[in-house]
């Protein structure tokens, strides 16, 4: 049967040549006649019948004839001849006798034998078949005598697809028949060969009995042996081996069953055994990812430049931690994610958990690092966090309690999502997909035996190691438990209730390695046997000492049933929980004890267990939030909401969470918008209350439902900047009105995660989330929070208008101000007005009657109009600010959470700039001039390492300082509260708020109030004149730049100040705010600075693009500064342009790696996600377009013109790396595609020519294969999200540049779509 059926007729209505050829066979196979007369004759008939050559109808009425009536050897030498004549195709005749030889090969092994060696023969010549015109019409008949589309389940019918598919069946057909052949098909999952139900729709001549002579096994054997090595001759081949690299990457599926069957080839077979050319181990490193590559050389000269600028060198070395740029280099960007998340002022919508997971699978990805190396980075950047704030300076700000959180709390758990994530993914198909490239091979336990490794190296820092002094104790009882192990001592745990070191026969004094190792245990991540590592224990005991442990108070006596008394209560508020099942007794008790057991179970859960109980901590916070949140009983009186039960508790737990770091510590685990969730209903039942009924906490104290709603109110407060100045930073021209997060925003981000799709942190996400509510819950569930949220929005966007006079709310104004005022009017006939109203009362009205019963939003509502009527009043002069001051006190203690409100309305009025400025000169306001140099000194000793010119904040030493009036009278109320525990909360509200004010004054007010303040909290004095020098930057964008300038000299050790003279993370972010060796405050480090300070910039467009100059100014810098000129010149002469001056150009490579890391990390912290996304859609594209003055200038250098390249190519994909991750796991991986397929359009439409660029044609060169070579190498996904037709255009512009080993890698990894094309580079270039 001829293919598709047809047949050609021969003119005049003779017979069908088909006829004739077989005709014509039978007779040169009668006579025996020579093959080549035999051709003569076909091609004769062929030609007179109009058949053009090569004849796929020729190559199918062939293998019928032969197939199996006249299987003898002559025919074959005819079918030989026909091949190499180019009388049929030779990839279709081989297909054909596929079908037909292969299910017949124990019957006719001679044909079999035949059909092997005419494979090896014209299979591997792939490139004389695809230089055809008649190439796809030869491919779509292959497809349909294989079935390839079918089988490989492609909708893709291009030929080279086609090509793939076809040699990939050859081969997986040959590994089939050998399995087979040996009996080992039996032990394939599938227990039968993958083409069996193609081979039953042939017929099969198996006729031969069971006849076989030991020749016919013989040969049947050595068919075998012939059979497994073509198979690894396919593998081995350079063109054959990457295209069944094609089919490994876009059939994953398909490509793991192969490997499934050849590994149990290579396993079983005594043929492979027998091979004298292929041996079983040999056979499965062809499917490694070391041989399975498409591109084995670099031989273009900048893919080897390329190669020697991304290597870099891993050193280990603990004198480069603090200060050189080698180890810790490559994770600069952890150090400075680690050091943002202490920012006190932000809290995050996501965990610090997901944050660092994300960077540190990113960081994995792009510098390839094991993770043995992974896991030390990640111990070592964690480490130097806590070691900047041994020595902290006082003040609102997070300390060293939320450092420790980072190191002992979140790490760990970050290691055990990285573990888990790497070790449960079972070895399958998922590993040979495009995206693993960068992956170390998979090895069951791999990955925690790099934790493991990393630790026992881990202690060998010393320096790093030393605990700070709050936690000695906690130390040396880490290093105790373990010396005790070792020992073969088990005590108690009540015996560490107890124990001191002193008792300790021998020195058992532990460090921060101990605590880390105990904080691994407890989370199952090791065993015990850590204990037994060199070096860990100093010793032995031979008994336990003795300690009293019966008269101690602890975790043990409670769990054996102690009652949960006061001083029981002292003592475990004092002292960490060390398991979960503590928390889960404790949690009971606080649900369902007592009600004075239920406040002292409260307490105990927001103390030592919340701030030190590291190996528990997230099991803490999720107790608090349910504690807040609890289920509102079955039975309900209308009208009357449950919470009101929970009052004492409720506040309990609000004020023990108050303090900063617990806040940030809720922040690091996730919990902000839970938090604010749990905390919303409480603020509007609470405030929705008229303070008529009070609850008496253990302590004697009685406190209202005011109370209750101001620290509610004033924690929610502090979960979203409300109180940044109303023009916030934005992308472009047009800013935002308000903060990123908002009530709506939070509630959102906690409605997403209740309903977010299964992984490991959006399990958790999920779970947490449920904690307040099991359903999703919105803003307008909540009328009362919601419309306090509007007045304020109202109140920055315009002035007070709609105050009626004679309202219900006109006399709550009124009342408001009588209360305000009572002091001052007492003896004093002056009135404040409202509206043509005066505000007075007589001397004779009562303290208490002047409070007014009224539920605490009626009275926030009021606030604005009170504090603006008080304001207008003092500025007339009808109201001393004293009095003003006084007022603003009075009604703040009335009603806490007024201070809400009051900085509400002193932010909108100071950025309308309506007020004058009033004389800070000690007798109508409060004078700074006591110390306003000094902090102008100390000012310039903090920024000093940034060479930034600090101006004078008394120009003469003679002019007065000066405030606008809200300002003054917002610092005048904050500095008349006590620095006590009482007043913290509040303090935590005003402190940013007021700081943010002045800092959106112009200079020099924030220093005046620094001053101010400093006068008053001595102790605060190094935070508040650093809080201070923040606005030196704020108010000068020179300024800025200088401030970003000094972070890149100061990392590459490239200026002289000691602090930065070798570079590196010591360099970039110092070692803390202050130095006790240098006494008071020292030179803060650059990175620090920005870090306090990027997030007050508005325009942080400007910033990228100063990021981006300042990072080309680095690479000059680094290849002027590293190469003299003369060896740059040598260096360029050479060929490959690295074997002269190796060692310095390998230095300089390193730095512009670690600039280019510099740059990605301020771009992402800056602006996040939009930010980046504006890079590559504008910025990028901007900068290679126009033309740059100082590449006119060094036109001559290309060696800085070809590094500035790989700079930008790094700096560009770690940007992306950092805001969409390099996989699709995280939320922003979705805007990918379209931001990327935009720049990817650039650089395609560059190298098509339709772009002019006016950037030097090398460093353009460069970027273009540096990105796309990361791309490829490091994050192999993103290629699969850009336009096929993208691909296609930017693998020709990087052939037209000969690069087409990068050419070739891209198609490679463009999936499916691109396929076809590689296939086709692949065999067309031989490459």
């Amino acid at each position: 049967m001829l293919l598709n059926g047809q047949r050609m007729e021969l003119c005049g209505g003779m017979r069908p040549w088909g006829e004739v050829v077989v005709e014509v066979t039978k007779a040169a196979q009668k006579k025996e006649t020579d093959a080549v007369l035999w051709a003569v004759e076909v091609y004769s008939n062929l030609k007179a019948a109009g058949e053009s050559l090569p004849s796929l109808e020729l190559a199918e009425v062939l293998v019928s004839y032969i197939c199996w009536d006249n299987n003898v050897p002559i025919l074959w030498k005819f079918l030989e001849k026909a091949l190499l004549l180019n009388f049929v195709p030779p990839i279709f005749l081989l297909s054909l006798l596929s079908l037909r030889v292969i299910p017949c090969r124990r019957s006719q092994p001679a044909a079999y034998r035949l059909y092997l060696e005419l494979l090896r023969r014209h299979a591997f010549q792939l490139k004389s078949h695809i230089n055809t015109p008649s190439y796809p019409k030869i491919m779509k008949s292959i497809d349909d005598v294989l079935h390839l589309s079918q089988i490989f389940g492609t909708s893709q019918s291009e030929p080279g697809v086609l090509v793939v598919e076809f040699v990939f069946s050859i081969v997986w057909q040959l590994l089939d028949a050998s399995l087979d052949d040996e009996g080992l098909l039996e032990l394939t999952p599938e227990k039968k060969s993958r083409w069996g139900a193609l081979y039953q729709e042939m017929e099969w001549d198996e006729n031969y009995s069971n006849k076989k002579t030991e020749f016919h096994e013989q040969l049947q054997n050595a068919n075998t042996l012939a059979a497994v090595e073509i198979i690894g001759k396919f593998m081995q081949d350079k063109v054959s081996s990457r295209i069944l690299c094609l089919a490994r990457r876009n059939l994953p599926a398909h490509w793991f069953s192969f490997v499934q069957r050849l590994q149990l080839l290579a396993a079983n077979s005594s043929a492979l055994r027998n091979s004298e050319t292929l041996s079983p181990e040999a056979l499965l490193q062809l499917t490694s990812d070391k041989y399975m590559v498409l591109t084995r050389e670099c031989k273009t000269s900048s893919q080897q430049k390329f190669h020697a600028v991304m290597g870099f060198e891993y050193l280990s070395s603990s004198a480069s931690l603090c200060h050189g740029a080698s180890h810790s280099a490559i994770w600069i960007p952890l150090d400075l994610v680690l050091e943002d998340a202490m920012d006190g002022y932000q809290v995050s919508t996501t965990s610090g958990i997901e944050i660092i997971s994300g960077l540190v699978r990113t960081l994995r990805a792009i510098n390839g690092t094991s993770w043995h190396d992974t896991f030390l980075g990640l111990w070592l950047a964690a480490l130097r966090l806590v070691q900047r704030e041994r020595d902290p300076i006082e003040g609102p700000m997070p300390r060293l309690d939320t450092r420790l959180c980072m190191l002992l709390g979140i790490i760990p758990i970050v290691i055990a999502d990285l573990i888990e994530e790497e070790e449960r993914t079972p070895v399958d198909e998922t590993d040979t997909g495009p995206t693993d490239q960068w992956k170390e091979e998979r090895v069951p336990g791999k990955c925690l035996n790099g934790l493991v490794s990393s630790l026992q190296v881990l202690s060998n820092y010393h320096s790093l190691l030393t605990p700070p002094q709050s936690v000695v104790a906690y130390a040396n009882q880490a290093a105790a438990k373990a010396m005790l192990f070792v020992s073969g001592i088990t005590p108690g745990s009540a015996y560490f209730d107890c124990l001191g070191m002193k008792e300790m026969p021998i020195d058992c004094s532990g460090n921060m390695h101990h605590l880390i190792v105990e904080a691994c245990i407890a989370r199952g991540l090791l065993d015990t046997s850590a204990y037994l590592w060199p070096g860990y224990v100093n010793g032995r005991i031979n008994q336990l000492p003795q300690c009293m442990q019966a008269q101690v108070p602890g975790w043990a006596s409670f769990m054996k049933g102690a009652p949960l008394t006061s001083v029981m209560a002292n003592a475990l508020v004092s002292s960490p929980a060390s398991s979960l099942a503590e928390l889960e007794k404790i949690f009971k008790v606080a649900t369902g004890g007592s009600e004075d057991e239920k406040i002292f179970a409260a307490s105990i859960l927001c103390g030592a267990s919340l701030i030190r109980g590291w190996n528990i901590q997230e099991h803490t916070v999720q107790f608090i939030i349910r504690l807040l949140s609890p289920s509102k009983p079955a039975e309900n009186t209308e009208g009357y909401n449950h919470l009101i039960n929970y009052a004492r508790l409720i506040n309990v737990v609000i004020v023990g969470i108050a303090p900063v770091d617990c806040v940030q510590i809720f922040s690091l685990h996730g919990l902000v918008p839970t938090l604010a969730c749990s905390l919303m209903p409480i603020c509007e039942v609470f405030g929705s209350c008229v303070p008529n009924v009070s609850w008496k906490l253990t302590s004697g104290e009685e406190i209202s439902a005011h109370a209750v709603f101001s620290n509610a109110f004033i924690l929610l407060l502090r979960l979203w900047r409300f109180d940044r100045p109303p023009l916030e930073h934005g992308i472009g021209d047009v800013p935002t009105v308000g903060s990123q997060l908002t009530p709506e925003y939070l509630l959102l981000v906690r409605n997403s995660h209740l309903m977010s799709a299964s992984s490991v942190h959006k399990d958790r996400n999920r779970m947490i989330a449920s904690l307040s509510s099991p359903n999703s819950v919105f803003v307008d569930s909540f009328p009362k929070l919601k419309a306090w949220y509007r007045q304020h929005q109202a109140c920055i966007a315009s002035t007070l208008s709609g105050l009626v006079h004679g309202t219900p709310f006109h006399q709550i104004v009124e009342g408001l101000l009588n209360m305000m005022t009572k002091k001052i009017n007492r003896g004093n006939q002056n009135s404040i007005t409202i509206s043509g109203s005066s505000s007075s009362s007589g001397p004779g009205n009562d303290d208490a009657s002047l409070r007014p019963k009224l539920p605490a939003w009626d009275i926030l509502e009021a606030i604005p109009f009170v504090v603006d009527a008080a304001l207008t009043a003092c500025a007339h002069g009808r109201l001393s600010p004293r009095e003003l001051a006084i007022g603003l006190k009075d009604l703040a203690d009335f009603l806490p959470a007024s201070l809400a409100s009051i900085v509400s309305y002193f932010s909108a009025e100071v950025t309308r700039g309506v007020w004058k400025p009033v004389f800070m000169n000690g007798t109508d306001w409060p004078s700074p001039a006591a110390n306003l140099l000094i902090v102008e000194e100390e000012i310039k000793k903090i920024v000093a390492a940034t060479g930034v010119r600090v101006p004078s904040l008394a120009p003469g030493g003679s002019s007065p300082a000066t405030l606008p009036l809200p300002l003054a009278a917002f610092v005048s109320l904050t500095i008349t509260y006590k620095l006590d525990r009482a007043a913290e909360r509040f303090l935590n509200l005003a402190g940013p708020a007021l700081e943010s004010l002045a800092a959106s004054c112009p200079w020099p007010c924030m220093p005046i109030v620094g001053s101010l303040w400093t006068q008053k909290a001595k102790r605060w004095t190094d935070f508040l004149i650093f809080s201070a020098s923040r606005t030196v930057f704020l108010h000068n964008t020179d300024a800025v730049v200088q401030l970003l300038k000094s972070c890149f000299t100061a990392t590459l050790g490239m200026n002289s100040y000691p602090l930065s003279s070798n570079g590196g993370v010591g360099a970039l972010l110092g070692h803390g705010f202050k130095s006790h060796l240098c006494g008071g405050i020292c030179p803060v480090a650059p990175g620090i600075l920005y870090l306090r300070v990027y997030r007050s910039v508005r325009d942080v467009v400007f910033l990228t693009e100063e990021i981006l100059s300042i990072l080309m100014h680095s690479v000059r810098e680094i290849v002027s500064s590293g190469l003299p000129r003369e060896k740059l010149e040598k260096l360029k002469a050479t060929k490959g342009g690295t074997k002269y001056g190796q060692v310095s150009l390998a230095a300089s490579m390193t730095q512009v790696k670690l600039a280019a890391s510099l740059a990605a990390s301020l771009v992402w912290l800056s602006g996040g996600l939009m930010l980046v996304q504006l890079l590559m859609k504008e910025t990028l594209p901007s900068w290679f377009i126009s033309v740059h003055r100082s590449q006119m200038e060094e036109k001559s250098d290309g060696m800085v013109a070809m590094l500035g390249g790989y700079a930008l190519a790094y700096f560009a994909v770690l940007c992306g790396a950092f805001a969409w991750g390099v996989d699709s796991s995280s939320s922003a991986s979705k805007r990918r595609p379209h931001i990327l397929g935009i720049h990817m359009e650039f650089l395609a439409s560059a190298l098509d020519g339709k772009i002019s660029l006016g950037c030097d044609s090398a460093t353009w060169r460069a970027y273009v294969s540096g990105f796309v070579s990361l791309m490829i190498g490091c994050t192999p996904i993103w290629v699969l999200e850009v336009d096929v037709d993208v691909l296609k255009r930017l693998s020709n512009g990087l052939r037209q540049l000969y690069e087409e080993e990068l050419a070739l890698a891209l198609l490679g990894c463009g999936g499916i779509g691109t396929m076809s094309i590689a296939a086709e580079l692949i065999i067309d270039s031989e490459i």
